[in-house]
């Protein structure tokens, strides 16, 4: 095991990052969009739109239900990966089984079987959904499990998080373009029926994805690079270990309420820009890039900042800025200058916190999971990560339950007071994020 990694390495590992971050956020961007889009929209309706109790729709039902199924499947990928004892790591081999089904599953969510409302349709989101966030769980776990065995200090391992913040970043980018290459494919090869140009957009994106995925199963040698060792901790043991450690639960509780809130403005962000602001979709293929580029230019202060002083302040003062600019969202289509400036507006501000929050945590969480380790001395940094991810997607289901239940009190122009209801919801969300991750003790004094 070689003590440093190489540049390419890094860059092969973080491409990993850039497939999957494709595929949550083709999900983030348009499923629910695609399945209770507004009346402006030009999609028809495949599933019943009718909600339960008043707030319940069947999109939240089966996003809670898929959230469910992972609750199972992140603890036992995690221990699985943990305890593995393959010739080419313990890692690898599971982001080469996840990488194309998780794909497939990710387009195959958009292909319901009939054009009109039906209970098939449902039955097929659901099983399709379920299948997307198994093969996913196989791929992601591992793959950040990785991070604290391949950077082998706090410092490799902020840079570390610093490349695979960009590939993210890159996946919001690509995503986010799929109304502008559904535009253009509709144009080029003169598609009527918008939904199919639309599925069209989402197969190619997601072929790209696969792509990106296999790369780090194929070609990262984790024997040679990675540090980690077999752990043979049972699966209920080790989930029990991992919550009893105290800095993980502050980080794990702020991580969750701050995934409920990005969950909300990823979801909401095309009925932000159609609906209040009543803007035409494409600019998403301005404004998301423009959001990556100015997170790009924070990056390096991030870095440097990050290692000077330390990762805690930074991370709580991101989730305050970004708490405001929730806040700022019930006011949209309101503000006294135009409706563009007011989404740069919101863009421009939004990106300053999410280039923090987009590079800090992973390597927070790889800085514990490594003082667990040496203190223990029992690699579980699966079992860390899988916790993590748990947490993640629950607050992300959690995320699109809020804001597909708040379209129950308007989605539309003009009825639109659910869509402004979300970014008080956020708002909460992160203030509350900022406050408890207060309580994180910082291991890894900073250098300034």
């Amino acid at each position: 095991m070689e003590s440093k990694l190489p540049v390419n390495q890094k860059i092969i590992y973080s491409i990993g990052q850039l497939g999957w971050s494709i595929l949550i956020n083709i999900v983030s961007l348009q499923l629910v969009y695609f399945y209770m889009p507004p009346q402006s929209s030009g999609l028809p309706f495949r599933i019943t739109q009718i909600t339960f109790l008043g707030i319940l729709n069947i999109i939240t039902i089966v996003a809670a239900s898929g959230r469910l199924f992972d609750a199972i499947t992140d603890p036992l990928i995690a221990t699985l990966s943990d305890r593995w004892k393959g010739k080419r790591g313990r890692r690898t081999p599971f982001m080469l089984f996840g990488a194309i089904p998780s794909s497939i599953f990710c387009f195959l969510m958009f292909l319901p079987p009939l054009s009109s409302i039906s209970i098939v349709n449902i039955i097929w989101l659901f099983f399709t959904q379920a299948l997307f966030y198994l093969f996913l769980t196989i791929y992601v776990t591992p793959f950040f499990a990785l991070l604290p065995e391949i950077g082998h200090s706090s410092d490799e391992r902020l840079d570390l998080s610093t490349y695979i913040s960009i590939t993210y970043a890159l996946g919001i980018i690509i995503a986010g373009l799929i109304p502008n290459f559904n535009e253009y494919i509709a144009v080029t090869f003169k598609i009527l029926d918008k939904t199919r140009s639309l599925q069209i957009s989402i197969g190619v994106v997601a072929t790209l994805a696969a792509i990106c995925m296999l790369l780090p199963g194929l070609f990262f040698d984790e024997k040679k690079y990675s540090s980690g060792k077999v752990s043979n901790v049972p699966m209920r043991e080790a989930l029990k270990r991992t919550f009893k450690n105290e800095n993980f639960r502050y980080y794990v509780v702020a991580d969750f309420s701050y995934f409920v809130g990005i969950t909300i403005i990823m979801t909401g962000l095309i009925y932000y820009i159609t609906v209040l602001l009543e803007l035409p979709d494409t600019i998403m293929g301005i404004l998301l890039p423009l959001m990556v580029i100015i997170s790009f230019i924070f990056y390096p202060f991030v870095n440097f900042f990050g290692k000077k002083y330390g990762k805690k302040l930074l991370i709580v003062v991101s989730f305050f800025i970004m708490s405001l600019i929730f806040f700022a969202i019930f006011f949209l289509g309101k503000f006294p200058f135009s409706k563009v400036m007011q989404a740069y507006f919101v863009i421009i501000l939004y990106s300053i916190p999410l280039s923090f929050l987009g590079v800090l945590p992973n390597s927070v969480l790889a800085d514990i999971a490594e003082i667990d380790a040496i203190e223990s001395g029992i690699n579980q940094e699966g079992m860390f990560f899988a916790s993590r991810t748990l947490m993640q997607k629950m607050g992300q289901t959690i995320g699109v339950f809020s804001f597909a239940a708040l379209t129950s009190f308007g989605k539309d122009i003009g009825n639109d007071f659910g869509i402004r209801l979300s970014g008080l919801l956020g708002f909460v969300l992160c203030l509350l994020a900022g406050i408890i991750f207060m309580k994180y003790k910082e291991r890894y004094k900073a250098k300034g």
